[in-house]
């Protein structure tokens, strides 16, 4: 059945929403230390029409949801883990697999607990997200420090840029809002299929940061660089053998990928890496910040991925539950290897024992 035009009030409704919308981001973005203004690659009006509706109810929700008391939000996110975990078979298989791996001297019950908490984590960081975005980072200056945060000022002191190198863990967009306080700098990100979740998305941390630089501006990243910014991005996703080499990843080989030893190279920037965590009372973050990496790059592709890839698992040790253990970290395999995610997932957790 083909959809009319959706009734006059609701076109009404769609554009108040938007308009309103709009406004605060403009507002929120005006005000920020950064100072670079939103740029406008999408109106939110071009999104008014029905299949986009589902979009904007979600978008709201999260909105709402980021007004209520802290407290409660952490106890919705711990809840929507449980749900989570219980329920989406498929992203917990992959989870299962990746901590079976990575973890291999854990009992099966521990890695099942590690499993467990692992969803809490990223149940309270979809909380998260929208107080990154719907929030003023103001608000929550007094639940942020950070460790090393010197050795970032001094490494932007001499002018080459600096790529600031982190990984996915479940608090990376609360804690880039809250690092939007500390220090100015940029970030990546990849494009969403969602048009309006993408402009969303990107409309939400163009008021937070000096520039928003989609993963395949390469140029642009380059010349942020050249023109002495703080260049942030996550080095542990697997975009395909094409773009990586194989190295260890918690002794399994992983499509580990090579920009970051390209774009250090391009304009001798420094190297910094980035943890950062929630706190075990679930109410306040630390960042630490390494000093420069030394003789980096080396100019081997492959020792650089895995000096890069060793930062990362030494981070994921010390909270192994907040890293994003739901994405398919080995979904490149090397040739004649065989697909880890392959068997099927299990019945929904507890089942077999409840």
């Amino acid at each position: 059945m083909r959809l009319g035009k959706p009734p006059r009030d609701w076109r009404w409704l769609s554009r108040h929403i938007s308009r309103h919308i709009s406004r605060y981001f403009r507002d929120k973005t005006t005000g920020q230390g950064v100072g670079r203004p939103v740029q406008q690659d999408a109106k939110l009006s071009d999104f008014l029409g029905p299949r986009f509706w589902p979009t904007w109810l979600g978008y709201g929700f999260i909105w709402c949801v980021a007004r209520l008391p802290f407290a409660w939000q952490m106890a919705m996110g711990r809840a929507l883990g449980l749900i989570s975990y219980r329920f989406a078979r498929s992203r917990r298989h992959i989870c299962e697999v990746n901590i079976a791996l990575c973890f291999p001297e854990l009992s099966a019950a521990e890695q099942q607990k590690l499993v467990r908490d692992t969803f809490i984590s990223n149940g309270i960081g979809v909380m998260e997200i929208g107080l990154a975005w719907c929030r003023d980072p103001e608000d929550f200056r007094d639940r942020v420090s950070a460790t090393g945060l010197e050795n970032l000022v001094a490494a932007q002191a001499q002018g080459c840029g600096v790529l600031l190198v982190s990984a996915h863990f479940s608090t990376i967009e609360f804690v880039g809002s809250l690092m939007s306080l500390l220090h100015p700098f940029d970030v990546t990100y990849r494009y969403h299929k969602n048009p309006l979740f993408d402009t969303l998305m990107k409309r939400g941390r163009q008021r937070l940061y000096g520039a928003v630089i989609e993963r395949k501006e390469v140029r642009y990243a380059l010349r942020r660089l050249r023109e002495g910014h703080v260049v942030w991005y996550a080095a542990d996703q697997d975009y395909g053998a094409k773009y990586s080499v194989f190295v260890d990843f918690f002794g399994t080989k992983a499509a580990t990928i090579t920009a970051t030893q390209k774009f250090a190279s391009f304009n001798n920037s420094p190297v910094i890496f980035l943890s950062h965590y929630r706190n075990p009372d679930n109410a306040s973050y630390h960042l630490y910040f390494s000093e420069p990496l030394p003789d980096y790059p080396s100019g081997d592709e492959h020792t650089d991925a895995r000096r890069i890839n060793e930062l990362i698992e030494e981070a994921i040790r010390r909270e192994p539950a907040q890293y994003i253990w739901l994405h398919r970290r080995f979904k490149s395999r090397p040739p004649g290897m065989p697909d880890l995610y392959r068997s099927k997932p299990s019945s929904p957790a507890g089942s077999d024992n409840e």
